[in-house]
């Protein structure tokens, strides 16, 4: 038992460090944000639009492209650090897999920014019928 909580001490060090980072921002921002209520301060309100009675309006989803892209690379840092855990254990052909991982990573991103998916040039205005 001592030794299992003498390796994991550093995980929970990091857990409660994570916890009391939030709990700070979260009062932080509570004195410095806004405190202003204006007239739309209740509305309910979703993705930019505020609904009006039963109406659908189309919007962009360009949002929710980078929310996905966020999820992707993020997901990928977490295969990275399982591989970093082990490198001693995985030699040299864990980080020769582990620098193909990156390099589909990286052709991935040129992808995405070549066919224009990472930019924003005027998708956030309207258009005009």
């Amino acid at each position: 038992m001592g030794q299992a909580l003498a390796e994991l001490w550093p995980i929970l060090l990091y857990f409660a460090f994570t916890v009391l980072l939030l709990i700070g921002v979260m009062i932080l921002s509570s004195f410095l944000g806004p405190q202003t209520a204006g007239h739309s301060t209740d509305l309910p309100y979703e993705s930019g639009i505020l609904s009006l009675g039963g109406a659908r309006i189309k919007f962009g989803s360009h949002f929710f492209l980078y929310a996905i892209f966020f999820v992707i690379f993020d997901l990928e840092t977490l295969y990275l650090f399982a591989w970093a855990i082990a490198f001693e254990q995985v030699g040299v052909v864990g980080f020769i897999e582990a620098l193909v991982f990156i390099i589909i990573l990286l052709v991935a991103l040129v992808y995405l920014w070549r066919i224009g998916a990472l930019s924003m040039v005027n998708r956030h205005l309207a258009r005009k019928p």
